[in-house]
């Protein structure tokens, strides 16, 4: 006859036990929502070919202001009266919801000198939202249209300061946002707004115009000219990637080179990438073609008080009639330069951009400290 089959024996009800379970998977919950809520997110996707233009129509962003200054140069920055109130505009495009407290990255858009376009800005911003960063499409001139509506008018009156001022206002906009993580935020630009950009890494401008214990994790200058350099070279320590067209006339590749110099030596890592036959602007919407008047030639200095002086005449830029008179003498012979879209460019700096955002937004944790 066979043996019947042996049940296993049921273990006994320990309350010791069972209350050292529960404190142990209490403290396991603990330490995981102590942790990043994107601590096993991959950004490597920021890598990936982005997505096109139709997949991301329905991320329509939406308006936003927030309270900003106008300081006319650095060396106005915390004065009323040559610095005074703002309210800064933009578009907010958020990636699809709901998020966890601090769980989305983002990046600020600071335009060129043409204003907001829909083939550059308003076309990154969705694209990113849709890879689950979010976008501030900062728009300077539009909240200052008191100061200037025509091209001109518009670059002598409203300058890179006020972006940078704007630029570092959005991110105490950002920061108060619960689903942003503040600590991950970084500023890219385009042209004049890559001028900003630069500008914003130097510790002299973020000291006096960044939020509180805040800084962005990153910059990052699409074909910004490199007209200013600063007498005081110390930067945030944040990352600069510099993208430049190997074909672009309005900037000087020579300069370029002695503002990363200045950069290094202030405590940022700088990667410079040129694109070999790229022109200005190659991701815009326009066909080569001449514009404006070549600001290649123009060579600015941010002295320790913030004054900016231009090199050739020894001229302090303190307003719009300084500003008018320093910029025509340097481009007094100059003439236009070449912009021009380029998919294939468009692609490559695309790659390029994306891994510099998944470096930064993998190092960078919520408490701002890198891994």
């Amino acid at each position: 006859m066979a043996n019947p089959t042996k049940l296993p024996s049921r273990k006994r009800f320990d309350p010791a036990v069972a209350k050292f379970s529960a404190l142990a998977l209490t403290a396991c919950l603990a330490v995981a929502l102590a942790m990043p809520c994107d601590a096993a997110v991959s950004w490597s996707r920021l890598e990936e070919p982005w997505p096109e233009s139709g997949s991301v129509k329905g991320i329509s962003g939406v308006s936003v202001n927030w309270p900003s200054k106008s300081p006319f140069v650095p060396q106005d920055i915390g004065t009323t009266d040559a610095a005074p109130p703002t309210m800064a505009m933009g578009r907010l495009y958020l990636p699809a919801g709901p998020h966890p407290v601090r769980s989305v990255p983002a990046v600020v858009l600071l335009h060129g000198s043409g204003g907001v376009l829909s083939t550059r800005e308003l076309t990154y911003a969705p694209q990113l939202a849709k890879m689950g960063v979010a976008a501030l499409v900062v728009d300077v001139f539009g909240a200052r249209r008191d100061r200037g509506t025509e091209f001109i008018e518009r670059l002598l009156n409203i300058t890179e300061t006020m972006m940078v001022a704007d630029a570092y206002s959005a991110l105490g906009f950002l920061a108060r946002r619960p689903e942003i993580d503040p600590h991950r935020v970084v500023l890219i630009g385009f042209s004049y707004g890559a001028m900003a950009t630069t500008l914003a890494l130097f510790a002299q401008i973020a000291d006096a115009l960044a939020p509180p214990g805040l800084r962005f994790a990153g910059h990052v200058a699409f074909y910004g000219p490199c007209i200013a350099r600063f007498a005081d070279s110390r930067t945030t320590g944040a990352p600069l990637l510099m993208l430049m067209g190997g074909s672009d006339e309005i900037v000087d590749q020579t300069r370029c080179e002695e503002v990363v110099g200045d950069l290094r030596a202030g405590g940022s890592r700088v990667r410079t990438i040129v694109y070999e036959g790229a022109v200005h602007q190659w991701d815009g919407g326009f066909e080569r073609r001449l514009i404006g008047r070549n600001l290649s030639g123009c060579s600015l200095r941010v002295e320790e008080d913030g004054t900016v002086r231009d090199l050739r005449t020894g001229l302090a830029m303190t307003g719009p009639f300084r500003r008018k008179l320093i910029l025509g003498l340097c481009t007094l012979f100059a003439g236009p330069y070449p912009i021009g879209r380029d998919d294939g460019i468009r692609a490559l700096s695309d790659a390029d951009l994306g891994r510099f955002l998944a470096e930064v937004f993998a190092r960078t944790t919520r408490a701002g400290a890198e891994d």
